[in-house]
């Protein structure tokens, strides 16, 4: 269900990926349906849960965050109905809304319109307004409007919740730590010098490796909880993490 393209350089002792893919599978038999990405999509978020339930990690009904390219009302649903979660996105410009009193907008009247603004209990030149409405995609929708000093306007959208539009936003950006975290990842994997002859070999170095920054960053989430929040732990790793060889860590955890 996967290609990984990787380019062999020499007589094999330097193997780089350079791409993975998720294709589509073969259909079985004339007309048969192929996987696409929402189903991928349903099958990664309930595989991850079901896994981290059986290891006795219970998470409450989860709040997911995605870019505004899969927003899926499928998915969104399938969120709220199966993990009782939020599926939340940032809406477009061309979006389709009809307000509580009637009035028939669009994704740029909600960034260039003005609004009832309340000020962000908690972060400084943050305003916001949330609002319900119906989309003719997603149905009974939540949307809340984000104004903050020195960047562009825009807005989130989810499925009809009592979650506050400050709630909303604090879930929203941790999606920007979560893609920064992978950013330094990519980093950390190394997988430029990984010089093997297998492709075991290069998956045991992306194992030991991804093992070792899991003991890294759980040691540093021990060690500074209370005194650092969790942005600032991954900022602070960033920099600490290119002068730790990982695969020690990995190894003595294994031990």
């Amino acid at each position: 269900d996967g290609l990984l393209l990787v380019v062999v350089i020499g007589d094999g002792k330097l193997v780089v990926p350079v791409d993975f893919v998720v294709r589509r599978p073969d259909p079985i038999g004339v007309g048969g349906p192929c996987r696409d990405k929402l189903s991928w999509a349903r099958e990664m978020i309930d595989a991850r849960l079901l896994a981290l339930s059986k290891r006795g990690l219970h998470l409450p009904a989860p709040i997911i965050t995605a870019d505004s390219w899969f927003s899926d009302s499928k998915l969104m649903g399938h969120v709220r109905h199966r993990h009782q979660g939020t599926f939340l996105v940032e809406g477009k410009v061309n979006y389709t809304f009809t307000l509580a009193d009637g009035r028939h907008v669009n994704g740029h009247d909600f960034l260039e319109g003005e609004w009832p603004w309340r000020t962000h209990p908690w972060e400084p030149g943050v305003c916001y307004v949330r609002l319900q409405a119906q989309s003719p995609t997603y149905g009974a929708v939540t949307v809340v409007i984000v104004d903050e000093h020195g960047k562009d306007r825009y807005y989130l959208l989810c499925l009809e919740t009592a979650l506050s539009g400050p709630v909303l936003i604090r879930r929203w950006r941790r999606r920007h730590w979560i893609e920064f975290v992978f950013r330094v990842l990519k980093h950390l994997l190394a997988t430029e010098s990984c010089q093997v002859h297998s492709e075991d070999a290069y998956y045991g170095h992306l194992v030991l490796r991804l093992m070792g920054s899991f003991v890294l960053f759980y040691t540093s989430r021990v060690v500074c909880k209370g005194h650092l929040t969790m942005e600032e732990i991954i900022f602070s790793l960033k920099h600490y993490w290119r002068f730790v060889d990982l695969e020690p860590l990995a190894l003595q955890a294994l031990s």
